[in-house]
């Protein structure tokens, strides 16, 4: 788990940095700006977690466009979840300051999904690839 944030950290550092600098300087439309700086973050995420967090489990010992494409699928969930935090506070609560959008993209959205992130790539990117009817390592460790 250490590892998996530690990840997530520095994916969440490109992501925090890039969208405030699309959204700040660059002056770019929220959702847009939100947009680009997940697919940069869940890029680091993904290798990250491929090459690091998982890199003992057999799924992970390769890099496969299957699996990246299941583990974008997993964030893409996620930021789904953000991107509506943003939307209502942005566009329906009326709070339309930079920082209101941070806090709401990139606070309130990303623990939720973050939580959402976790057990989506520990179970369906990640997972075991054990046959049927072998018992697998619960969830917790």
């Amino acid at each position: 788990m250490v590892s998996f944030l530690l990840v997530g950290c520095c994916a969440y550092a490109v992501d925090l940095v890039i969208f405030l600098l699309l959204r700040g300087p660059l002056g770019w439309e929220p959702m847009t700006a939100k947009t680009l700086a997940f697919l940069a973050g869940s890029t680091v995420a993904y290798l990250g977690n491929a090459l690091g967090t998982y890199r003992a489990r057999d799924r992970a010992r390769r890099v496969s466009w299957r699996d990246g494409a299941a583990f974008f699928g997993v964030n893409a969930a996620g930021a789904l979840v953000q991107l509506l935090c943003l939307a209502v506070s942005h566009h329906l609560l009326g709070f339309t300051s930079a920082r209101a959008d941070t806090v709401s993209g990139l606070g309130v959205g990303m623990v939720l999904a973050t939580c959402l992130r976790f057990w989506g790539t520990r179970t369906l990117v990640f997972g075991s690839t054990a046959p049927v009817g072998v018992r697998r390592t619960p969830w917790t460790g």
